[in-house]
């Protein structure tokens, strides 16, 4: 049974969702918090970031490859029963909406402080829902078209930062490897979840009409990914000093306060405005997978209606907390154990799992 044969998306469309990802919130502060922990070094981190997260996207389309018509609770369903899917189906559920929630809540906040110091969250959040609903609550294809169209629609902010190289200071970076290689690898679990959103190819999978290009494509979202962040980072290194740098919360956007135009003054408010919505690329797709567990939870095709009721819930939560970039910051490492656990860990056991259970079938059959 192919359910998804109607919504399917091309290979370019299953690159740029997993890069709109991954390139979400985390890049305005990954230059900081990796100069916390590695300082200038912190750019070697990135790498080995990305070479752990394609090693573990590529263990997500081996798991998928077994089931290629379904997504991960399919898969699950077929393997274990209909209850292990439900579970697996609240737990994915769950993981996504916090993610989401976490990532949308920050998206205010970055406006509130940049942009509108003077709106209120709820304010910001209540108009954000708009086009928020209009977009999740159709298929995956809409929302591929939507990350092509953001894409290619944003992506010469990238050049902004070759302005503030005549300013740089080279020897910043030097040398390599000044403190040893244990600063480096402790900020791998910072660049790690900057890499996370490459987990959606769980979902992507099934919609993907060129099934046989899934790894490379993951390969190429992710390179694309690290392309962006590596180059952003190093300019930054290089433009600030190694102790400056960690005073600033937000150096990708303060770095940028020195490019000047005579009909313009404050580049940084262009550049996050339209920041918003590769933004709005990260958490789209992360309410849609939050939707769609929750309509296969409760045995519904259609996953348009719950999106209203998710979007309430976040309006809610505004009302009866009072959300802060610390306490933001705090949830996100909440949520971090069991971003290691859905995209690291359970991809290697299920397809162990699933490699032994074939095994064991073919000697059956000897």
């Amino acid at each position: 049974m192919i359910k998804h044969k109607k919504n399917q998306i091309t290979f370019m469309q299953y690159i740029l969702l997993i890069h709109g990802v991954q390139a979400g919130v985390g890049l305005l502060t990954l230059p900081s918090e990796l100069a916390e922990k590695a300082g200038t070094d912190g750019w070697i981190s990135i790498i080995i970031g990305w070479f752990l997260s394609t090693l573990a996207g590529l263990l997500i389309v081996q798991v998928m490859k077994k089931y290629p018509n379904g997504t991960i609770l399919d898969l699950l369903t077929h393997c274990f029963g209909k209850w292990v899917g439900k579970m697996a189906a609240f737990v994915f559920g769950l993981y996504f909406a916090f993610l989401a929630s976490i990532i949308f809540v920050r998206e205010c906040l970055f406006i509130q402080f940049w942009i509108l110091p003077q709106t209120g969250l709820i304010i910001l959040m209540l108009l954000l829902s708009i086009p928020t609903y209009l977009i999740v609550r159709n298929n995956i294809t809409v929302l591929a078209r939507y990350s092509e169209l953001v894409f290619f629609m944003t992506i010469w902010l990238v050049f902004f930062y070759f302005s503030p190289l005549k300013e740089a200071h080279w020897l910043h970076l030097l040398p390599i490897v000044k403190e040893g290689w244990n600063p480096i690898f402790i900020a791998v679990k910072i660049t790690i979840f900057s890499f996370t959103g490459f987990e959606i190819v769980y979902f992507l999978y099934p919609s993907l009409k060129e099934k046989q290009k899934a790894a490379s494509g993951l390969i190429i979202a992710n390179t694309l990914t690290l392309l962006v962040f590596l180059t952003i980072t190093i300019v930054i290194f290089a433009f600030f000093s190694p102790d400056e740098i960690t005073q600033f919360k937000e150096p990708t956007i303060s770095v940028l306060k020195i490019v000047e135009f005579k009909f313009l003054e404050r580049i940084e408010i262009v550049f996050l405005s339209f920041y918003v919505f590769v933004i709005s690329t990260t958490v789209l797709p992360l309410m849609y997978s939050t939707v769609f567990c929750f309509s296969q939870l409760f045995g519904s095709q259609n996953h348009s209606k719950y999106v209203g009721w998710y979007l309430l819930l976040n309006l809610v939560y505004l009302l009866f907390t009072s959300p802060s970039f610390d306490r933001n910051d705090q949830l996100q490492k909440l949520v971090q154990p069991l971003t290691i656990a859905l995209a690291y860990i359970f991809p290697f056991c299920l397809l162990v799992y699933v490699w032994l259970r074939d095994l064991v079938k073919r000697r059956a059959h000897l």
